[in-house]
């Protein structure tokens, strides 16, 4: 309800709207349209009102809410109705959020998003710093029937995803295996994938996003400040939160649907376009208690997304782990 009024506020532009009209168009009384309406201020956008002439939106708040976000979203599965969409002011984690729905039935295409985070995780467990307003920090919700060797891929699909947002604001994404989104060598987005499944099958796949949007250089703690970058730093100028997260919402929708009807080969292809990590030598630290560590020179992909790395010894495959790029600028 609140997202129509949104829009039809947003429509009628530096006009007024009365709350006639509003209540008319949507069959509720007046009284129930000056409820929604101080639920909206409420929320941060501010809308003027004079007597005799109705409503008129001022300004729009810069927020990740579903009133925003769905106003001209263009998506099949992913947030493509309200009930898919579950918006926080701050969460511990959005993956979390996201595993206790999926465990308890939510839709294919469920989004969570917040704010703020106060305990998210990357990949290795590394926390990932998810400041109030200047990110963009969310999980989605997918169902694929897929055997479970083929999750990896999804967090190659989600880094692509990304990248053909940021192309979208002509910026050029920059992808370091798997999934690591750097700008200058900093990382501007942190993916972690993780999946519930039993033999042959995915229940389903969680894929958290973390994208720093408008985070200042000095706005990063000191502790991260010469690892981490922000896309307004690499944009020049700051950047509409809910318009990028539309843009990434809708490409995340068309590469899914592509893999489900056709697989992951366009995602390959796309993830070849955008990575810096083929042809570069390496350093590679693997997972796990016997965890080792080994130089050598990325060469590919196998058929599930692992990194076939030629070392001395000869070719060795990554699953999982951490990689880093030499001399990377």
């Amino acid at each position: 309800m609140r997202k129509t009024i949104v829009e039809i506020l947003k429509n009628a532009g530096t006009d007024f709207i009365s709350g006639e009209s509003i209540a008319g168009e949507l069959g509720i009384s007046r009284t129930a349209v000056w409820k929604h309406i101080q639920k909206l201020r409420d929320s941060g956008y501010e809308i003027i009102s004079r007597e005799r002439r109705g409503y008129n939106l001022k300004d729009a708040p810069d927020l990740l809410l579903p009133s925003e976000i769905q106003i001209g979203l263009d998506t099949k599965i992913i947030a493509n109705t309200t009930d898919k969409m579950y918006y926080y002011p701050a969460v511990e984690s959005t993956n979390h959020e996201a595993k206790a729905l999926a465990y308890h039935g939510a839709q294919e295409g469920t989004i969570i998003v917040a704010e703020e985070q106060s305990g998210g995780k990357g990949r290795l467990e590394r926390n990932f710093y998810s400041p109030r307003g200047k990110g963009i920090w969310f999980s989605v919700i997918l169902r694929p029937n897929f055997p479970p060797y083929e999750a990896s891929k999804f967090t190659l699909m989600a880094a692509v995803a990304v990248a053909e947002a940021m192309a979208r604001f002509n910026l050029k994404a920059e992808i370091k295996w798997p999934n690591d989104i750097l700008f200058e060598g900093r990382k501007i987005v942190g993916i972690l994938t993780e999946m519930s499944g039993e033999i042959g099958k995915i229940n389903y796949i969680v894929i958290g996003v973390g994208i720093n949007v408008n985070i200042s250089h000095e706005d990063f703690p000191e502790d991260i400040r010469s690892v981490a970058a922000s896309l307004s730093e690499m944009n020049g100028a700051p950047i509409s939160r809910v318009k990028f997260f539309r843009a990434v919402l809708e490409e995340f929708d068309k590469l899914y649907l592509n893999v489900i009807t056709s697989g992951f080969d366009d995602i390959i292809n796309l993830w070849r376009k955008y990575n810096i990590t083929l042809g570069k030598d390496i350093r590679v630290i693997t997972m796990g208690d016997n965890g080792e560590s080994y130089s050598g020179k990325a060469v590919d992909l196998d058929k599930t997304g692992a990194l076939i790395v030629e070392t001395e010894q000869g070719l060795r495959t990554v699953y999982a782990g951490d990689v880093s790029i030499r001399n990377l600028k």
